[in-house]
């Protein structure tokens, strides 16, 4: 009987104790932390509608110099491609040059409208790395501390990975489906794109392509979760390289291979840097496992 409540009173002295430590310790309070991710979109959005305001009051350049500019003979593009076909002893052959084209806006107040969503999305796409910057200040605290350095490192990752394929989609794949699709055309047909069809064709070459500069990121989280190393992919590669033609071969509309090639070697390019990424990756999951 005695041992029984001495039993007792170790086991309610030990319970007492835990409840002891888990009081001094930090307790995650779920409204602080919504209340913390409310300022950070609000911080956000503030940042985006700023720029677009400003985008918005230069709109006429905006237009003239960024959006409309894969669509005019003189993009640095078709000028690049026609000094390279005539290097190449091709003459004229390999030169890219887009027709002649009007955009036809036929809503009401269609320009205005089309003007502010292009002007926010504008200020979205500079923005990007401020936005990732906020959301590593608000994932921050549920990093161990050791590992919240590498925060910043993965933003200037992301960020630069982004702007890349952006730009890989607007001077390489929006002039070639540009040049190639206003060139197709149906006999007693007039091919006149509305301004909506068009920015909708220019944020499908461009914003995609900085999703998918995005891979060696992925990779590498997946590397540090010990769901892939460098073997795997090395083993795959050339289930990889099909893919990837596969997938140049659906982004590009065109039907000649060189084009097709153009998009699948940065692609490539992409993967082969993936494996680097992911080797540095798992070999920091076995050091910490």
């Amino acid at each position: 009987m005695a041992a029984n409540k001495e039993f007792i009173v170790r086991k309610k002295k030990s319970l007492s104790d835990r409840l002891s430590v888990s009081k001094n310790q930090p307790e995650l309070n779920i409204w602080d932390e919504l209340e913390k991710l409310r300022w950070h979109i609000i911080r956000s959005l503030a940042v985006i509608s700023a720029a677009g305001i400003i985008f918005f009051c230069y709109q006429k350049w905006l237009f003239t110099n960024v959006v409309f500019a894969p669509a005019e003979p003189g993009f640095i593009t078709y000028r690049l491609s026609c000094a390279a076909s005539k290097l190449m002893g091709a003459g004229e052959l390999a030169c890219l040059e887009p027709p002649v084209f009007s955009r036809l806006a036929i809503g009401f107040g269609e320009p205005f409208i089309i003007s502010i969503q292009v002007s926010f999305l504008a200020g979205l796409l500079a923005t990007f790395p401020y936005l990732l910057l906020e959301i590593g200040s608000f994932i921050k605290p549920f990093i161990p501390e050791g590992q919240r350095k590498s925060v910043t490192d993965v933003v200037g990752a992301c960020s630069l990975l982004f702007f890349t394929g952006v730009a890989f989609g607007y001077y390489l794949l929006a002039p070639v489906s540009i040049s190639w699709l206003m060139g197709f055309t149906v006999s007693g047909v007039e091919n006149t794109p509305t301004l909506s069809s068009y920015i909708n064709y220019m944020l499908i070459f461009t914003l995609p392509m900085g999703l998918i500069f995005q891979v060696p990121v992925i990779c590498y989280f997946l590397a540090r979760l010990g769901l892939l190393s460098a073997e795997d992919m090395r083993t795959y590669r050339r289930h990889a390289i099909v893919g990837i033609l596969l997938a140049a071969g659906i982004i590009t509309p065109t039907v000649d291979g060189l084009t097709q090639i153009l998009v699948a070697f940065p692609l490539y390019l992409l993967f082969e840097a993936s494996i680097f990424i992911v080797a540095k990756g798992r070999r920091a999951y076995e050091t910490e496992s």
